[in-house]
């Protein structure tokens, strides 16, 4: 009965077919395209997504109590979060969300140490496995889609340079690039600017591959990859970015995490920060990502952002959403995964590899459907210390497309 409230609530529009373990077929939604149909191959399963469906159905779908019958998971995924974005969430679901908002700042406590253990979760899982799915500089963060030629790899290539045009890099600039990840955005901004980069990450297999990376390019003299907490740091630097890691600060953290910014940049410098956000406001981690995922993590509104780079004293010189740019890069993210099935399912497990194609799947739903977009906030401790108009932006990027045309 419960299962039947939540999808008659939910399905509006297509067609759900909910078999469950004694072969009982029932459908929910108007009768069109598209159609999906899941099983149920048994009672616990059912149990779980009664109990709390946003964790309860990829945990069934992990373990194999849920399968799709007609379609993928991503078609299945689809297809809820279509009709969620019309209908919204149920009663029960508005009342868990209260709750966990009540509780979320313990849930999202990251002090040194603590944060390093959650980045291990996710980031020190094999480099060969993230190189199944991401592109060949390993960037995993959205990309940045000029037009609707692009691959993964032009794409993550415009996001770079991007980042570095709204960042006004110079060559005798110094940079620190907060959570830098397997290197490639501080090799790019050494190489193309000649500016002297140093990178923090917490993941002891990105701090590897890192340090590796800038020894193969002999840039050891421009670049630099230290494997500690941002907040340990104590130089200045003419500008600083962060590219997907203050998703993991924590809304509990975000003060500290600005006023640590401000205080490491120059009188004239500038940051970037690029994050995961979302366009409603405040809310909390969905149960299957905080569980399996992104312990600790957290896609904040705009609201919580802006207000607390206001109370450091920063200005605001910049914001710019990305809005579908992330749901194509998890597209190609995922059809290369479920590629690279049994690659990935060598390296681990059946299990694994279901709660990943979920994860991809799910992020990108909530792209498409359900409100998540990507901020660029670029800040400064001057309000002259970029440009007036954002022309720059677009002249640096022409600028070296022009200049890698000219050399291929």
């Amino acid at each position: 009965m419960v299962l039947e409230l939540l999808f008659n609530h939910v399905m509006a529009r297509g067609t759900l077919t909910v078999i469950d373990p004694c072969g009982a077929a029932a459908r929910y939604g108007d009768g069109t395209a598209p159609a999906v149909t899941i099983r149920f191959h048994d009672r616990a399963s059912q149990r779980r997504v009664v109990r709390n469906p946003q964790l309860g159905i990829p945990e069934a779908y992990m373990s194999g109590g849920l399968t799709i019958e007609n379609g993928s998971i991503y078609d299945f995924l689809d297809l809820v979060g279509a009709n969620l974005a019309v209908t919204g969430p149920n009663w029960i679901m508005r009342a868990r969300d209260r709750l966990a908002l009540m509780l979320r700042r313990l849930a999202q406590r990251n002090p040194i140490g603590r944060a390093q253990r959650n980045v291990a979760h996710h980031y020190d899982l094999s480099g060969e496995f993230y190189d199944l799915f991401l592109d060949s500089d390993r960037q995993y963060s959205c990309a940045y889609y000029d037009g609707p030629d692009d691959d993964l790899e032009s794409a993550q290539e415009h996001k770079k340079r991007h980042i570095a045009a709204k960042l006004l890099v110079e060559p005798n600039h110094k940079v620190l690039d907060i959570g830098s990840g397997w290197g490639g955005l501080s090799l790019y901004l050494a190489a193309e600017t000649g500016a002297d980069v140093t990178g923090v990450t917490l993941s002891t297999e990105q701090h590897k591959v890192s340090q590796r990376r800038v020894a193969e390019r002999g840039l050891d003299h421009k670049v630099r990859f230290h494997l500690r907490d941002y907040r340990q740091d104590t130089s200045i630097y003419d500008r600083i970015v962060s590219v997907g890691m203050f998703e993991h600060v924590g809304v509990g953290h975000y003060g500290e995490f600005f006023r640590k910014v401000r205080d490491s940049l120059a009188e004239d410098g500038v940051a970037l920060i690029h994050t995961i956000g979302r366009i409603e406001e405040p809310g909390t981690t969905n149960p299957f990502i905080r569980k399996y995922i992104f312990p600790g993590g957290y896609v904040p509104a705009m609201s919580e952002v802006v207000s607390s780079i206001e109370r450091t004293g920063l200005y605001v010189t910049d914001i710019e959403v990305l809005r579908l740019h992330y749901a194509e890069t998890l597209r190609a993210w995922r059809t290369r995964f479920v590629a690279s099935w049994d690659r990935a399912k060598a390296l681990y497990d059946e299990r694994f590899c279901r709660m990943w194609e979920y994860y991809l799947a799910a992020s990108e739903v909530s792209f498409r459907h359900l409100g998540s977009v990507v901020f660029q906030f670029q800040l400064a401790r001057r309000q002259d210390a970029v440009p007036l108009t954002r022309d720059y932006v677009t002249d640096w990027e022409r600028d070296r497309s022009h200049r890698k045309s000219v050399a291929a």
